[in-house]
């Protein structure tokens, strides 16, 4: 008594707005007044839902209400439901948090269990969410109803850790206002470090400091801090655990090896990891020279192995290099033979310097394993290996009539420039990307193969617009010779096969590469955009001075569909030969003006230049 009352009525119809609803007491139509309001759509319910409210409910107003809902037009008819109020039956809600329950704490991936204790009568259902309403429930719903009031949370995770709420639903008359409150779940996890794991260089009898940081922990209080090198406690640590997080000491070849920094929060322990060590770090080959070099006209030849040292002032001053070469028989790595073993000296190298040693009398076709290792006055570092083996067809090639459809994974003895920002990637039309787009890039191989091989620049993601990839020919050993009767240089006829489909075409451009003193690249082709769905010919007539190769590079355009393919490359002796009509032919080496000209371009400027001598 005393107390507010509303009632509410809901059909389910379509369309909704077409329901009307009837209010009685005790059989008599209700009429609104200031202890009685029907509201037909209540603002506080479910869209079409009509409520009445009983303000400050006295004796009189204890009675039996009807809701009578109908649908004109309907066949289905009126539908009723009586609600029978008095004192006796119903008790207003009571929500309460029990004693010690306003926080639950828990340790990371156990159970807990939030408790709200409620009263009434009838006693209504227990709403709960999360407090932050931008978060939703371990289960994914935004609201979880239990009966009884407790909420069981199983595998609990950091990520659940917050203040949740819980209020009584709407279930009957008397819970007008919820009654809401809020626990609080506190979750407890081990601390967070860093680093987890970290390399550690250092010279000898210099000092090193092992620092080891909690990012985040619950509780935030560290309980103890044990260090631990090579699995072996050390006892020099202070009686303060905050003071035990940093480590520092003097490094001589007794003390390197694995430290260890473990933290407790006396919920768990978390591991800090040094590798500490004076030996140097591993030397790095450099693929520059993927080919060996032929010396001798019997069955020898030598190697030119280059590499660079990775942060080489990081430890002790290194002062050479072993070598040792094995032989593997019939590409087995476990059935090898030592060659030889020998240490190399070295000045000391600086970082990014390129060095270099030659091996001799290295037998074809006989597989080789070259293992190298930096060397320093107190130790030597780990050896790293890389495998050789002579490669007739494309060692130091002569231009012939052999054309390179890459259909073998060594692409003719192509290679990736290391100076670009991503490589050319050799695929066929059962290789493809089946979600790639089909607006770019070509189908088949130049022979319309679905089984044929080419090469092409995947523009899509991570590529951006200017980014460029560089695919190197081998290096063809070609004299300086001249051609019949003093007539120049002699030609020689590059020849491939493009696809340049797409909206976001960048460009395709090809270099001369000649070999000397220092190499020279000069640009002999280049085309931008979009060029249609088909394969088309390029010739290019070059007249090298020297050992030279050929450069394809391809930068990416504004977008994704903007993948560009090459096939069918030829290098071949003499000038190219005009068998095709969608061929364009460029003339390099003879005519410094005409470089990277179009051969009609070419005519039309030398008819302007015959007529102004005509006409002069």
């Amino acid at each position: 008594m005393g107390r507010d009352l509303k009632l509410s009525c809901h059909v389910d119809a379509q369309p909704q707005d077409k329901v009307n609803y009837t209010w009685y007491k005790n059989a008599a139509l209700v009429y609104n007044s200031d202890s009685l309001i029907v509201l037909r759509s209540d603002p506080d319910m479910a869209p079409g839902t009509s409520s009445l409210e009983i303000v400050d409910m006295k004796f009189r107003d204890q009675a039996t209400y009807s809701c009578v809902a109908n649908f004109p037009g309907s066949t289905v008819p009126e539908l009723r439901v009586d609600v029978n109020i008095t004192q006796s039956s119903v008790t207003p809600p009571i929500l309460t948090v029990p004693a010690g329950g306003q926080v639950v704490s828990v340790r990371e991936g156990g159970s807990a269990d939030l408790v709200c204790l409620v009263d009434g009568k009838p006693r209504p259902p227990v709403l709960w969410s999360r407090a932050d309403k931008d978060l939703p429930m371990p289960t994914g719903e935004w609201v979880v109803e239990t009966r009884n009031g407790r909420l069981r949370l199983t595998n609990v995770t950091r990520d659940l850790m917050g203040s949740y709420r819980c209020q009584t639903a709407p279930y009957n008359g008397l819970n007008i206002k919820p009654r809401q409150a809020q626990v609080q779940l506190n979750v407890q996890y081990p601390p967070v470090l860093d680093p987890v794991f970290q390399d550690v260089r250092s010279p000898n009898y210099q000092f090193v400091t092992l620092r080891c940081l909690i990012q985040k922990s619950n509780p935030a209080r560290v309980a103890s801090v044990r260090w631990v090198r090579n699995g072996v406690p050390l006892s020099s640590l202070t009686t303060d655990p905050q003071e035990n997080l940093q480590l520092k000491f003097k490094l001589d070849p007794s003390n390197n090896g694995t430290y260890e920094c473990h933290v407790s929060n006396g919920v768990g322990t978390s591991t800090c990891t040094f590798n500490v060590s004076s030996r140097p770090y591993n030397a790095e080959f450099y693929f520059d020279t993927p080919n060996p070099i032929r010396i001798l006209k019997v069955n020898n030849y030598s190697y030119n192995l280059q590499w660079t040292q990775r942060e080489p002032a990081a430890t002790d001053r290194i002062i050479g290099y072993w070598v040792n070469v094995r032989t593997i028989k019939q590409n087995d790595k476990m059935n090898q033979v030592n060659l030889f073993s020998k240490q190399i000296d070295k000045k000391e190298p600086v970082k990014g310097g390129l060095m270099s040693y030659t091996l001799t009398d290295l037998k074809i076709p006989v597989s080789y394993e070259i293992r190298l290792a930096p060397i320093t006055t107190y130790s030597t570092g780990d050896y790293v290996s890389r495998t050789i083996q002579y490669s007739e067809p494309y060692i130091y090639p002569r231009p012939s009539d052999h054309v390179c459809g890459f259909e073998d994974e060594r692409i003719c003895g192509f290679s990736q420039d290391r100076g670009d920002n991503f490589d050319w990637t050799r695929q066929n039309h059962l290789t493809q990307n089946p979600k790639r787009s089909s607006n770019t890039g070509p189908e088949m191989d130049r022979s319309g193969n679905k089984e044929g091989y080419y090469m092409y620049i995947e523009a899509s993601r991570p590529r951006v617009a200017g980014d460029n990839a560089r695919l190197l020919s081998p290096l063809y050993n070609v004299t300086a010779a001249r051609g019949p009767k003093g007539s120049g240089r002699l030609p020689y006829c590059v020849s491939f096969f493009y696809h340049m489909k797409g909206k976001h075409i960048g460009s395709l451009k090809v270099w001369l590469r000649v070999k000397s003193i220092a190499s020279v690249d000069t640009l002999i082709w280049t085309l931008d955009g979009n060029q249609g769905p088909d394969w088309n010919q390029a010739n290019i007539i070059v007249n090298p001075s020297g050992p030279f190769q050929v450069m394809f590079q391809a930068i990416r355009g504004s977008g994704y569909e903007g993948d560009i393919a090459i096939d069918d490359v030829s290098v071949t002796k003499g000038k190219c030969k005009q068998e095709n009509s969608v061929s364009n032919t460029v003339l390099i080496g003879e005519a410094p003006g005409l470089h990277s000209l179009p051969l009609a371009a070419s005519l039309t400027f030398a008819l302007c230049l015959y007529l102004l001598l005509l006409y002069r």
